[in-house]
C-alpha cells in the first residue's frame, strides 16, 4: 500500500473494513485456530501477520467505543485449566498505548457466539493457544 502512515500491515482490505465499520460495530482478530471461514460475515486473511504487531497497527487507526462498559473482549481459558497466557499482558502493553479501554472475559462459548455476529473477522498467522480478541469501534471525539 502506498499510502502515508498506513501501517504496512495493514492490507488494503482491511483497511476498507476498518473504514467501513460503525460505531459499536465490532471486529474480531482471530488466531490460527480460530474457525474464521465458517464464523465470519466477512473473513479478512492477514496470513503471515501475528496478533500484537496488527492490533498494534490496528489501534493507530482505530477507536474503540469510549460509551459501553466493555469495549475489548478475549476467550477465557476452561476453569480446570492453568496455562499463563502471556499474550494478554502484551495486547493489555498494546491496548493502553491507544486508548482508554476496559477489557471483558468471555468463556470459549459466549466468545464464539459474539464472534459469529461481528462486523469482521480477521484471520492470523498467530500461534499463541487463546489470542482470539474482539473490538468495539467508537468514534472520534471532537476537539474543542
Amino acid at each position: 500500500m502506498v499510502l502515508k502512515g498506513i501501517p504496512s500491515n495493514i492490507s488494503p482490505e482491511l483497511l476498507k473494513v476498518l473504514a467501513e465499520m460503525g460505531h459499536g460495530d465490532e471486529i474480531v482478530i482471530a488466531d490460527v485456530n480460530f474457525p474464521g471461514a465458517s464464523n465470519a460475515k466477512r473473513l479478512i486473511r492477514q496470513d503471515g501477520n501475528n496478533i500484537p504487531e496488527l492490533l498494534d497497527s490496528i489501534m493507530q487507526l482505530f477507536p474503540l467505543d469510549q460509551y459501553e462498559p466493555n469495549v475489548v473482549l478475549m476467550a477465557q481459558e476452561p476453569e480446570d485449566c492453568d496455562m499463563e497466557i502471556p499474550i494478554w499482558l502484551t495486547y493489555e502493553e498494546t491496548l493502553v498505548k491507544y486508548d482508554d479501554y476496559k477489557i471483558k472475559w468471555e468463556w470459549r462459548n459466549k466468545f464464539y457466539d459474539r464472534a459469529k455476529k461481528a462486523y469482521a473477522v480477521v484471520t492470523t498467522s498467530e500461534p499463541s493457544l487463546y489470542a482470539n480478541i474482539i473490538l468495539k469501534k467508537g468514534i472520534i471525539k471532537c476537539k474543542n
